[in-house]
This record gives C-alpha cells, structure tokens and sequence, in this order.
C-alpha cells in the first residue's frame, strides 16, 4: 500500500489558489467559496494552515457578503446558503468568526426557513435537505440554533426517510449517500438521532463500499473517492462503521493520488481536484490515518475547531 504524499498535496492545494487566468479556475469561479472550504480546511488536517495569509483570506471572504447577511460563492455573486456555510467554517479554521455581524448571518439562515420545516436555498425558493442540514449546522457553529423552529425541521427531514432507512433530498426522493450525510448530520446536531433505523440504514451504506474498497452513492454506481466521506461519516454517527472493510478504502484512497504533482482524483488514474483531495483526506481522517489531524463526523471541520467553538478550548 502506498503512502500519502502529504507535501505534494499542500504544493497542489496552494497552486490552484494562485491560478486565477486558467479555464478550471474561470469555470470554476461562481463556487470559489466551497473551494476555499474544501483547500483550506484539508491543508489544516494535513497540519500546514499556516503556509496561508489569513487577513488576505478572510478580507476576501467579507467581499461575498451581502446586506442580507448571505454569502455568495464569489465578490459579486448573489448569496446562497450552500456559501453561507462555507464562508462560517473557514471563518472557524482561522478563529475569525468574531469579524461576522452574527445577527445578520443567522437572521439570513433562519429566513429561509419553510412552513413545513424545510429550508430553501436562496430566494429563489428550491427546497433540498442538504439545505437543512446547512442551516442547522451554521446556526450551531454560530450559537443560535434557536432562531428556527428545530423541532419542524427536524421532522421535515424525517419524512424524508425511505423504506430501505436512508433518505432523499425531498419526500419519496431516492436515498443518496449525499443526502443520507445531510439528513444523519443535522438530526446529530439535533440530538434526534433515535429518528434513523441504524441497523437499516448501516445495511444501506455498508452496501456502497465495491470490490476494489471504494464506495459508491447510489446501488449500481462506480466508486468515487468523495463517497468515502458522504458514507464514511454517516456510518460513524450511527456506530456501524465496523460494517465495512476500513484497510480496503484506505488503499483506494491511496491509489487515486497523483504521486507526481499532488491532489486525489474520483478514482484511480482520473484527473485531480481540490474537492476529491478534500474529501479524500478528510475520509483517511476519519480513518484514522497517522499524522492526520482529527475531523469531526457531522460538522466537517477538525475536531479541535469544534472543541474551540463549543468548549472554548
């Protein structure tokens, strides 16, 4: 098996920032604000957050704000929660949460709320529960899970669960390993775990993970190197990751690196990109894998982020 090229991945990481002129970096420009989560937060669970310029980062990031309190993917674009979030967490990476009008951020989460519990996007109005797990777990970085109605949110994301025990971006949508991280996320937030069938929905996911040691999000799929976390975390909250084969998943990881030039690709021999070298390393953390700082499961940040935040320390 072979190793993670830990260095490569940061000189990779730190390249994309600076390109700026080329076609990915254009095409990709209306979600820099993921890309900035996805880069930074894997450069601090390789332990090198410090090979970036802080102010010049979150002087950025205070760009994509809007009067609405929302954050939108790039200066100039229009806010969306999906940003929102992401903007929260790299604000928590550096310790900066402190330069965010809170009320503002949180008064913009909360607005997007539904009757029925559900949570839109942006004003346009699209309803999917990645959306609540967003709001729930930015109100929760940011102390103030109690401007929703939890209790209706929660119960919008329960009648979101399929008869095989995952769930869908809406009701009666199929079961996705995406959706089920979502929906496992924020009732882990919530404290209303007691709502999945863990044993069912542990079958579920166990299910995912293929011969070569990789997992796929849906029955009958490739692999994907991003699945080792939507799949990986879900089946720690609900304490049935010892279903699956972790030594096999670890060397899939491993084998779609480019050993040359850094970065972790979907699968073996495909194109690099930050978002699979995210989640590539956040799921060998999750695996434990030496010299790897910790993340956690359902807030997907280090855990010494999150133990800043809720234990101030």
């Amino acid at each position: 098996m072979g190793e993670l090229v830990t260095e490569k991945h940061v000189q990779y990481i730190l390249s994309v920032e600076k390109r700026k002129d080329d076609f990915i970096s254009v095409a990709m420009e209306y979600l820099r604000m993921n890309g900035a989560y996805w880069g930074l937060t894997t450069l601090d669970l390789l332990g090198k957050l410090d090979a970036v310029d802080v102010d010049e980062v979150v002087s950025w990031i205070m760009k994509c704000q809007h009067e609405s309190g929302g954050f939108g993917g790039n200066i100039g674009h229009d806010p969306h929660i999906l940003y929102t979030l992401s903007a929260v967490q790299v604000l928590a990476l550096f310790d900066k949460l402190n330069v965010l009008d809170i009320e503002n951020v949180t008064n913009y989460i909360a607005g997007l709320q539904n009757e029925d519990g559900s949570f839109s996007g942006d004003e346009w109005g699209e309803v999917d529960t990645r959306f609540s797990y967003i709001a729930i777990c930015c109100l929760s970085i940011l102390h103030h899970l109690n401007k929703i109605n939890v209790e209706k949110a929660v119960s919008y994301i329960v009648s979101c669960k399929n008869l095989d025990g995952g769930f869908g971006c809406t009701p009666g949508g199929e079961s996705h390993a995406g959706q089920i991280f979502c929906c496992v996320g924020a009732l882990a937030i919530t404290g209303s775990l007691h709502h999945i069938d863990k044993d069912l929905l542990g079958w579920w996911l166990c299910e995912r993970q293929v011969k070569a040691g990789g997992l796929n999000g849906r029955p009958e799929k490739l692999p994907d190197v991003c699945y080792s976390w939507w799949v990986l975390s879900s089946l720690i909250m609900i304490d049935r990751v010892h279903w699956i084969s972790k030594e096999k998943l670890v060397k899939f990881i491993l084998d779609c690196q480019d050993t040359e030039n850094g970065g972790i690709s979907d699968r073996p021999d495909d194109a690099v990109d930050v978002y699979h070298t995210y989640f590539g390393v956040a799921g060998l953390s999750l695996l434990e894998y030496p010299g790897l700082k910790a993340i956690d499961p359902a807030y997907a940040l280090p855990v010494d982020v999150i133990n800043r935040i809720f234990f101030g320390r």
